[in-house]
């Protein structure tokens, strides 16, 4: 994709909303016009040429440029903020993937390019044991300044987060569902302290969009796109970790079990983890690891030690009992 860097009202939130039409049509149409005005008096058979293929519905766009009207009133109140593929603050390395969204919505500051992320993943209904290797390995990187990115979800990727959140680094977290909600409820205090922390909840979708089956396997791309590699900590056979991993090997970044999640005397279904690993994914044991792979050099020997629990031993022992929810 050729970068276009421009200034354009509200034309891509406009794009954004265009329906019958693919996330990489949206990207065609961004490169393709300048103004509103000029979407504005192109007819079906213009963009039919353009996007090179048959549209079966087209769109009122004077309903949907209001639609993108009250959407931005919406953000501006709420302090949201959003930024299109065309601008310089969208992130790069979601920009270069096969289907980048036209517009991310987010709350904070996006992370710096210049920094590389790891994207850490599991199963809502974690062993104890992958739960407390999550929290550590995120927590020794975040005293290293290396920050996680996750998706909020209950188990495995609220420990990652709870555990890079200790030693300062700002976190990172890709909403299956409108930006203006926290889901789960149960974490709407975890998303204050990423945000409190200097970093970022994203979504692609708008505000007033709810959860859906489809919307948590589409923002798994997104995690995995903001990733320099991917952490697969703990996943049973049928995990929506598991696309987040495909989607990984998708986009040539690095896959990674960690070894929890791999042994085998377990009552929990680890059966996600051990494929990969059969599949030749390397098995993590420490943020040491992630180290070396990622080739950092600290300038002293670098120690594994258990982090210190942010929380009160009550907000941790009610932390540890969410492992025990099921999702939805």
């Amino acid at each position: 994709m050729n970068e276009v860097i421009r200034e354009c009202g509200l034309l891509p939130l406009i794009i954004s909303l265009l329906p019958g039409i693919k996330i990489t049509d949206k990207i065609i149409l961004l490169q393709t016009f300048n103004s509103e005005d000029e979407l504005f008096v192109q007819s079906k058979k213009n963009i039919e040429e353009i996007l090179n293929r048959k549209i079966d519905d087209f769109w009122d766009i004077s309903e949907i440029a209001e639609k993108a009207g009250r959407i931005d009133t919406v953000c501006r109140m709420r302090s949201i903020k959003w930024v299109s593929w065309t601008e310089m603050d969208y992130p790069p390395l979601l920009r270069e993937t096969y289907d980048p969204p036209a517009v991310i919505f987010y709350r904070g500051l996006l992370p710096n390019p210049e920094k590389s992320l790891l994207g850490m993943v599991g199963t809502r209904n974690p062993s104890r044991e992958s739960a407390e290797q999550a929290y550590k390995i995120a927590g020794n990187l975040s005293r290293l300044g290396v920050s996680v990115v996750s998706g909020l979800a209950l188990g495995i990727d609220a420990m990652s987060h709870r555990g890079n959140l200790i030693g300062g680094a700002p976190g990172y977290a890709v909403l299956g569902n409108g930006i203006d909600e926290v889901y789960p409820a149960a974490n709407k205090p975890l998303a204050k302290r990423i945000l409190d922390s200097g970093g970022a909840l994203i979504s692609e979708y708008p505000p007033g969009v709810h959860p859906s089956k489809w919307t948590f396997p589409a923002r798994n791309r997104i995690i995995a796109a903001l990733s320099r590699s991917i952490l697969i900590v703990e996943a049973p056979e049928k995990s929506g970790s598991l696309i987040t991993a495909a989607f990984a090997l998708e986009q040539g970044k690095d896959l990674w079990v960690a070894s929890c999640g791999t042994e085998l005397n377990s009552k929990f279904d680890r059966r996600g983890t051990i494929k990969l690993a059969g599949e030749g994914a390397e098995i993590i044991n420490s943020s040491i690891d992630v180290l070396e792979k990622w080739n950092i050099e600290t300038g002293t020997p670098v120690k594994e030690k258990v982090p210190v629990f942010g929380e009160s031993r009550g907000e941790l022992i009610s932390s540890m009992a969410s492992f025990l929810k099921i999702e939805i």
